[in-house]
């Protein structure tokens, strides 16, 4: 299957998955993590986190027997040679190397690192889509750029522009993360392959994390909702604290709608419809205060935030979520969002027609 038909073979249902993963049985579990972005030199996109994400997987994931799910964009090829990625990563790349040592690493292409595909005796296996069988509901993980004709048919010329353009004057990483349009065309594509199947679909690309559909200026929307509707029948002391949570979720509101426009803000993925839980994003590993990362077993989903001690994003800090340290580091886990599967489908059966 070419990979520029990927994602019209997923809409008319005739493709089938390069790899499949079976997680319904013996506690299996898989991390997916998506657009490392992996360079050289002081540009260098994963620079930020790159000591963090070197110690995660080989002493939290890899030493718990997790399987390891690269989601695309993970060298970026359309800016460095993979010789130079290489050697400025070596340490990264044995850590993958566990991981593919135990049959647990599974890596998938992206735009940005679809040169691989025409590179011989590349070091791993390489797919366009992997199935997860989680004995609840069929899990389907890609990178998401597909269903834009830009990369399916003129990659090659975005990664020259990427390269000799804006590689000289130390521009970084320019991608549909920083256009709210074309965010919102990727994930509504996925988002209505998913709805139609009965299914879950993976993403990465955008760089925004998604769970159960939502961004994160949904959440904050509906969660303003919920603690809402808990405040009259709370004691004073819960009041209180409710009003302070209240208060700090409107100005991470605020602070969204600066960064978007407003017109693509009102947009949803679901129409006028109730939110499909169809739809996540494991977000990248680029991100300035940490990275974010999409945790699976046969059981529950969850959406988690990795970051180093006191430099974490401040909805973490407030201290609404728990915090998880890794031994013998300044790094810390948060679980943002969890989900049982079986409420998933629950409710994919339940709200996947509209209204």
């Amino acid at each position: 299957m070419a990979e520029t038909n990927f994602f019209k073979d997923i809409s008319n249902h005739r493709f089938s998955p390069d790899a499949v993963l079976d997680l319904s049985t013996g506690g299996r579990r898989a991390l997916i993590i998506s657009d490392l972005h992996m360079g050289s030199g002081k540009n260098d996109d994963l620079a930020r986190n790159g000591e963090l994400l070197i110690s995660l997987l080989e002493h939290y994931y890899f030493a718990r027997g997790w399987y390891l799910i690269l989601n695309g964009d993970i060298e970026e090829l359309q800016r460095y040679s993979l010789n130079h990625i290489t050697e400025r990563w070596e340490r990264l790349f044995k850590v993958f190397n566990l991981f593919a040592g135990k049959n647990r690493l599974y890596k998938l292409i992206g735009n940005h690192d679809e040169e691989l595909l025409f590179m011989k005796n590349y070091y791993y296996p390489l797919y366009n889509v992997i199935r997860i069988n989680t004995g609840v509901i069929p899990v389907y993980v890609y990178h998401g750029h597909q269903s834009l004709k830009l990369y399916a048919h003129y990659n090659k010329l975005v990664g020259a522009a990427i390269r000799y353009v804006l590689k000289p004057f130390g521009i970084k990483n320019i991608s549909s993360s920083q256009n709210p349009y074309r965010r919102f065309r990727y994930e509504k594509a996925a988002y209505d392959f998913s709805l139609d199947n009965h299914c879950i679909s993976i993403i990465g690309h955008t760089h925004r994390p998604l769970f159960d559909s939502l961004s994160r200026f949904d959440y904050i929307k509906f969660e303003i909702e919920r603690l809402c509707r808990d405040y009259p029948a709370s004691p004073e002391k819960k009041r209180r604290r409710i009003e302070a949570e209240v208060a700090a979720l409107k100005r991470d509101l605020s602070k969204l709608k600066r960064k978007e426009r407003r017109d693509v803000l009102r947009q949803s993925l679901y129409g006028d419809d109730l939110p499909v839980p169809c739809l996540f994003n494991c977000g990248c590993a680029i991100g300035k205060k940490g990275l974010d990362a999409i945790e699976l077993s046969g059981e529950d989903i969850a959406l988690v935030y990795w970051f180093a001690k006191g430099q974490g994003r401040r909805f973490v800090r407030r201290g609404k979520y728990e915090t998880e340290k890794l031994a013998g580091t300044g790094y810390r886990r948060t679980v943002l969002q969890r989900e049982r599967l079986d409420y998933i489908l629950a409710r994919i059966k339940l709200l996947g027609n509209s209204i």
